[in-house]
């Protein structure tokens, strides 16, 4: 049996005030309020610290103590939420392609959730940084799906799907699945990989995404990238550690850690 997840706390935490049920309106609405409220950031792999999976933990570090986490971690979150209200809902896993060609061989180190409800499969993902899902998608291949943000699609091949998004007029793909059910222990150990292998660039680099009903806003190490509908991305580099800790705060949301070990990894940082 799993953990349950204090719902009602959950919900203060993403500012919904409204009723939920078993319905899509409250499965696109909580996507939502969930990226704009619980940033996409890796501190605990770039200081180090394990990345625990079980859900007591993801109720403690991204409800209660306002934290971040990564696709793992968030995708849980967001399973153990939906399953709470009622939601029929698995999980699935992914290989990366964002930012590679797409015959590359990447490693299965991304978690989505596929969702039945009222006769349909939908896909839901909370956890994938800068450039998230925003809302929900029918699990159809071929069809343009307006989301809170740029149009989405799935596009199939055989068993292989593949996740792709409209980018400044291009279809790029993020990641590439199937549908096997992926049983836990397959997600600790992929969690294991992106949290501790040197070859991992969580380990390496900070990473951070925030996506409200205007703005997507991701940082790798200084850089700091705020896109808005419409609009040529806004890219600068940050000054100094006093400016990034400031931006993780303001524009992440998030409460830092304290000590000289965090101040000396920021100052660690690679620049571009």
């Amino acid at each position: 049996m799993r953990d349950a997840i204090d719902l009602d706390a959950y919900l203060r935490r993403v500012g919904w005030s409204g009723p939920v049920a078993v319905d899509l309106a409250t499965l696109r609405g909580l996507a939502m309020a969930h990226v704009a409220t619980i940033t996409f950031a890796n501190l605990n792999p770039l200081m180090g610290l394990p990345v625990a999976l079980d859900v007591a933990t993801l109720q403690r570090k991204l409800v209660d103590e306002g934290r971040g986490g990564y696709c793992f971690e968030q995708n849980l979150l967001f399973e153990a939420v939906l399953r709470e209200i009622g939601f029929d809902v698995s999980g699935l896993i992914a290989r990366v392609l964002w930012g590679h060609p797409e015959d590359t061989q990447t490693p299965q180190s991304h978690m989505l959730l596929r969702v039945e409800l009222a006769g349909e499969s939908w896909l839901a993902d909370v956890g994938f940084g800068g450039h998230v899902l925003t809302g929900a998608l029918r699990l159809q291949p071929d069809i343009e799906q307006a989301t809170g943000h740029e149009p989405f699609r799935l596009v199939r091949t055989g068993t292989e799907w593949r996740m792709q998004a409209l980018v400044r007029g291009e279809w790029r793909t993020l990641y590439r699945f199937d549908l096997r059910p992926v049983p836990m222990i397959d997600y600790v150990v992929a969690n294991h990989y992106v949290s501790t292998h040197p070859a991992s660039r969580f380990v390496s680099n900070l990473l951070l995404g925030r996506t409200t009903a205007d703005r997507r806003l991701s940082l790798l190490n200084y850089d700091f990238t705020v896109r808005r509908i419409g609009h040529e991305p806004e890219r600068r580099q940050l000054r100094d550690v006093a400016e990034l800790r400031e931006v993780l705060q303001r524009e992440f949301l998030l409460p830092l850690p304290e000590g000289a070990d965090f101040q000396r990894r920021l100052e660690g940082l690679p620049r571009s």
